[in-house]
């Protein structure tokens, strides 16, 4: 029958169940939002497949049992509830053509939550989601979704629920965090109004510590000898892109000491090597960012020590000497899948090499701002100030960034820590939307 308004208003229990639970920041949001209108929120069923996930879990929510693998766990064996959650990974459907094709959801991970809803019925749900899943698989330009998104809505339309959804940004929640990201919303008979949230916006200076290990490497005295900590504020470290927010390992001679002449040529060749006109020369499908050979260098650089100056730079480290790369046809599990791989058919040429998560550091946060999207394959790169020198964000620092209270433990290392932190959602961006329902809900 679902919910009625009265039992709310009785107190009686909001059951819930949490998948693709990480470390509990949906839940933790969803709660909230539920005590803050006077309902009980009670959890009747989790699932989380990372066992360091699982571990900051339970320190949190207490030893109850969390479910593994959804996948592997039968709709019918899932305790009766009453809302589901699940910000659930985003994997490619199958392309047209396939076995299935791009309107069967089988093999994704939303085909998990489908038969759940299908067969558990429940008065509402709440999804979440990255924003590319608006244009995932879009083949008609025209169109304003991509082909997995009109898939998604039209089955949860199929299965009667009136389904809002709105990309939110964790930074309008008092988070001093840039993270869009879509929320998906249904209810049986009722359309959630996903507008209007009052905005609050802070700044990372008021969730930094102070006094932590500061970093004492080559890369950070370097940088610290040529740049004042105010003007590393918002600058990344990243050989393979230009502008004026971009420190080059050249301009602190990181791998040692680069003439005038070299750095102009590392500069035109940082732009010139992502041109398409060279891949057609070589003729070979563009990407982005090729090894140019010498004659085609001196087309916008000749200089009489030209190939010297450029022998040094490989011999430094700053370039490399390579083949272009070609598409290749090859044999994976019995499909043939195309592929990029170095073409040792053509001339070889000069690259830049270094991307940015080839060092320490990738980018210098600044604390009268907001961080970009905190992903787990950059945490461990990012810096803060502190004392006049630089360190890595703490792990409080970075639950502070999504919501998470002071006591919440997060009791794994370091590296775990970032990983979890990275595929986590806001804690204050889900108990707004979850308020939103709520109150739906209650309303006559």
């Amino acid at each position: 029958m679902g919910i009625a308004s009265v039992l709310w208003r009785k107190m009686e229990e909001l059951k819930f169940i949490d998948l693709f639970a990480g470390i509990g920041g949906f839940r933790l949001g969803f709660e909230r939002a539920c005590k803050k209108n006077g309902v009980n929120p009670r959890c009747v069923f989790s699932s989380e497949i990372k066992d360091h996930a699982l571990k900051v879990y339970k320190e949190n929510f207490g030893n109850h049992i969390v479910h593994g693998d959804i996948t592997e766990v039968d709709e019918k064996d899932i305790p009766d509830f009453d809302i589901l959650l699940g910000g659930f990974p985003c994997q490619a459907f199958s392309s047209a053509g396939k076995r299935h094709g791009f309107l069967d959801t089988r093999g994704t991970l939303f085909f998990h939550i489908e038969r759940i809803l299908r067969e558990k019925r429940p008065q509402a749900f709440i999804l979440e989601n990255v924003e590319g899943l608006l244009n995932h698989d879009k083949i008609d330009k025209k169109k304003k979704f991509g082909r997995t998104f009109e898939t998604i809505l039209g089955i949860l339309d199929e299965l009667g629920y009136v389904v809002s959804y709105k990309v939110l940004n964790s930074k309008d929640f008092n988070l001093a965090q840039d993270r869009k990201r879509i929320v998906i919303i249904g209810t049986k008979d009722k359309k959630v109004d996903l507008e209007d949230f009052k905005s609050h916006t802070r700044t990372l200076g008021e969730d930094l510590e102070k006094g932590l290990k500061v970093m004492d490497t080559n890369l950070t005295n370097l940088l610290l000898s040529h740049f004042s900590i105010e003007k590393l504020y918002g600058k990344a470290v990243k050989d393979k892109r230009g502008g004026s927010n971009n420190i080059h390992s050249w301009d602190i001679g990181l791998k040692g000491e680069v003439s005038d002449d070299q750095k102009e040529i590392l500069e035109k060749l940082l732009r010139e090597r992502r041109k398409k006109i060279w891949a057609e020369k070589k003729g070979i499908p563009w990407m982005d960012g090729m090894p140019l050979k010498l004659s085609e260098i001196k087309t916008f650089h000749d200089h009489p020590n030209l190939k010297e100056l450029l022998d040094d730079l490989v011999d430094k480290g700053y370039i490399a000497y390579e083949s272009p790369k070609n598409l290749f046809e090859k044999e994976i599990n019995g499909n043939l899948i195309k592929v990029r791989d170095y073409d040792s058919t053509k001339e070889k040429g000069y690259n830049i090499i270094t991307g940015k998560l080839s060092f320490e550091i990738s980018k210098f946060l600044d604390p009268n701002s907001i961080t970009p999207t905190l992903v787990a394959t950059d945490l461990s790169k990012l810096a803060v100030p502190d004392s006049g020198k630089l360190r890595r964000l703490s792990l409080r620092e970075g639950m502070r960034l999504f919501g998470f209270p002071e006591d919440f433990k997060m009791d794994v290392s370091r590296t775990k820590g970032y990983d979890l932190l990275g595929n986590t959602i806001a804690v204050n961006m889900v108990e707004a939307v979850s308020d939103k329902l709520i109150k739906t809900l209650l309303s006559e």
